[in-house]
């Protein structure tokens, strides 16, 4: 299925960096590719890389056979009604990267029989970095095997049911902001211990990402990790003891679950 043609409608931000991401891990040419968006100036660096550039949305479908929906929440169901004759259920995938829409909300809008997929990344999507949540309805093993391998070029893709999609916007998408946040406090710790801002924020951030890496490529517990640097009456047991006085971990899971109760709202 790698020779299908991808065609990302809504060429936004997110749009963007799919197809991007796609194009940096060689899983499609930028010929294979066609994006749209109504300001298709703003689409000019992709155009310079070979990737096809266009208005009109049904154009853009009917000369693909993979279908990114990158649209805003509040216009996708107009649009994809608009769309619905451009749909060919024999030959399309759908992919919506759009929050909030529904498999059942996505079927009414599209030809019986089209196989449908969501898919919830986040902005690290634009690095090759993102963790994508998906689910589906009516498709084959190999178009599931397609939109994995397609995700896993822009990060690791993980396969959950469509009832857990609001919690994976809370921990994969909110949660960027959650370890930015942390970042930003610790960086601020950093000027008040000595360190100038760019210095302090690069070791916070480098040490950050060394920190994930551990737990993926070893598929480590972090309490595993914590144990290896806290010894006995050391800097590091005092200072996480402080933290958790302070509420550290309690403040956090009250943050995820304020952001899930908001999202279900």
């Amino acid at each position: 299925m790698k020779s299908h043609r991808i065609a990302i409608i809504g060429g936004g931000n997110l749009g963007k960096s799919v197809a991007e991401g796609l194009l940096e891990g060689g899983f499609v040419q930028p010929s294979q590719i066609t994006v749209t968006r109504r300001k298709i100036e703003l689409l000019k660096p992709l155009q310079q890389r070979g990737v096809h550039t266009i208005i009109d949305n049904s154009t853009a479908i009917e000369s693909s056979d993979v279908i990114v929906v990158a649209l805003k929440p509040f216009n996708v169901k107009d649009v994809l009604a608009e769309l619905k004759d451009s749909f060919d259920p024999k030959r399309h995938i759908l992919i919506s990267v759009v929050t909030g829409v529904t498999l059942k909300e996505l079927t009414a809008l599209l030809p019986e029989g089209t196989p449908i997929f969501r898919a919830m990344p986040n902005t690290a999507i634009a690095i090759r970095e993102s963790v994508t949540c998906l689910c589906h309805r009516g498709a084959t093993n190999d178009q599931v095997n397609y939109v994995t391998d397609l995700f896993n070029q822009l990060g690791i893709s993980l396969s959950i049911d469509e009832k857990l999609m609001d919690a994976a916007t809370v921990l994969g998408a909110c949660g960027i902001a959650y370890a930015l946040r942390f970042i930003r406090a610790v960086t601020q710790g950093g000027i008040e211990i000595g360190f100038d801002a760019r210095t302090a924020n690069l070791i916070a951030s480098q040490t950050v990402k060394g920190a994930a890496e551990l737990l993926l490529q070893l598929n480590r517990h972090p309490e595993e990790e914590i144990d290896k640097v806290t010894t006995p009456k050391g800097c590091t047991i005092a200072g996480l003891n402080e933290m958790e006085h302070q509420g550290f971990s309690s403040s956090l899971i009250k943050g995820v679950m304020a952001s899930f109760k908001k999202i279900s709202e």
